[in-house]
Order: structure tokens, then C-alpha cells, then sequence
């Protein structure tokens, strides 16, 4: 009888412990596999006013934007940039417009191709179209850089640089620096480009992030046109270099 009885015991505590180890199993099963699983498989979208502003210029008063946007995954993505400046009161403005599909080679670098598209309103309209590859990314330091070089319809040759960091006062208090430059190997009178170093630009913000996504700013900017760039503004009566006060927006969705 005891033996019955040990035996039916023994049974039940199988099965009790039969019974919790299915369900445990159960529980930490793994879910089906799905690419949303897969960070890499996410597509993204981003747009941001990075510059949106005003400047007060002895003898102009324009209003300048820099604003761009993508839609990808991590590896690689679609782009759109547009960049310019505009004169309201006297009818000038140059505008440029770019697009591009940008691949990452590493955690931080972007490699970029596409086109680029520039028209402007001043003395009559003007466009030109140019193809262009490009870096784009963080250098050592958390420097966020933007290169591009460009070979125009008519086979001229260019190349640009920006560079801006972000100094962190306070979590909110920002400011940052930039630095900007383009070259170019051949003259291009009818846009005033002459073949070197055509310009520098330096340039401060200070902004205040109200949230993240919202950032009113003030600043200083100076340009300064060089070499044979400046030689034609000077031969069509025109500034080689100002300095501007300016005030902006930075917003981003």
C-alpha cells in the first residue's frame, strides 16, 4: 500500500513539474522573426530648418535658409537640400537646390551622389545644373561636416566645404561656430565665380532650445570673397566682404 502510494507521489510531482517547465518554456519563447525586429530595416524620416534667418547688411537685408530632409533606413538614404539667400526688396535671389542618395561607409561618414540645381534672379534670370559626390558626417571631435565636389553642365569643376560644432553652455544653451569655403578650377564670369579659393565664411549662433525640435537663435556672420572671385566683384562694383547680424529659427520635425 505504501509502496502504491509513494508511487502515485512521485507521478503526481512529475507531472506538476512537467507542467511548469512547458508553461515556463512557453513563456520565454522566442517571437516569429520579422524585419521590424531588424534595426537596419527601418525607414526613417527627417526634415529641419537648420538655418532659417534674417541679416542685417549694410546695404541688403536678406532672408537665408538652409533646409534639408531625408527618407531611408540606416545605410542608406534619399535626400533632399535647399539652400539660398533672398533680397525681398529688390527682387534678387540666388537659390539652390540638391538631390542625393547618400550610403554609409562607417558610424559616422556618409558617402553622397546626385544632382544639384542653381537659379538665380539678378539682372535677368539664370540656372545651371551640375552633377556631384560628396562626404558628409561627423569628424574626430563631434565636428559635423558637409563636402561636395561639382562638375557643371558646361564641365566646370568645384568644390565646397562647411564645417559647425555645437558648444553646449547648458543643455538648452547652444552655441556654434561655423566655418564655410569653396574653390573652383575654372573662371565662371557670368556667375561671378572666379578659378581658386572663391570665399570664406565664418559664422556664430547662439540658440536656445525651447524643446528639441525649436530653437530660436541670434548670431554673427562674416564673409569675405578672395582672389580672382573677388577681383570681378570689385570690377562689377559689387562688395568682396560684410559683416551681418542675424536672428533666426532652428526647427526640425
Amino acid at each position: 500500500m505504501n509502496s502504491i502510494k509513494r508511487t502515485s507521489i512521485f507521478i503526481l510531482t512529475a507531472f506538476v513539474i512537467i507542467a511548469i517547465g512547458g508553461s515556463s518554456a512557453f513563456a520565454q519563447k522566442a517571437p516569429e522573426f520579422n524585419n521590424d525586429l531588424m534595426m537596419g530595416d527601418k525607414t526613417y524620416a527627417y526634415l529641419i530648418a537648420d538655418k532659417l534667418e534674417y541679416r542685417s547688411i549694410n546695404g541688403s537685408n536678406p532672408v537665408m535658409w538652409d533646409i534639408k530632409g531625408y527618407i531611408g533606413k540606416d545605410l542608406g538614404k534619399f535626400w533632399f537640400k535647399s539652400h539660398g539667400e533672398a533680397v525681398p526688396t529688390e527682387s534678387q535671389a540666388h537659390m539652390e537646390f540638391q538631390g542625393l542618395y547618400s550610403r554609409a561607409i562607417s558610424p559616422y561618414l556618409d558617402v553622397t551622389g546626385g544632382l544639384r540645381y542653381d537659379l538665380a534672379y539678378e539682372h535677368g534670370n539664370k540656372s545651371r545644373g551640375f552633377a556631384t559626390v560628396g562626404l558628409q558626417g561627423k569628424a574626430p571631435y563631434f565636428i559635423h561636416f558637409e563636402s561636395g565636389i561639382y562638375v557643371s553642365e558646361a564641365g566646370n569643376i568645384s568644390a565646397d566645404l562647411e564645417a559647425e560644432y555645437d558648444l553646449l553652455f547648458t543643455q538648452r544653451l547652444i552655441g556654434q561656430p561655423i566655418f564655410e569655403t569653396s574653390i573652383a578650377l575654372q573662371d565662371v564670369p557670368e556667375w561671378g565665380v572666379g578659378s581658386g579659393f572663391n570665399n570664406i565664411g565664418l559664422g556664430f549662433r547662439l540658440r536656445y532650445e525651447f524643446v528639441r525640435e525649436f530653437a530660436p537663435y541670434i548670431g554673427i556672420n562674416w564673409e569675405r570673397q578672395l582672389g580672382e572671385t573677388a577681383d570681378m566683384a570689385r570690377a562689377g562694383g559689387g562688395h568682396i566682404s560684410n559683416f551681418s547680424m542675424l536672428g533666426g529659427v532652428r526647427m526640425w520635425f
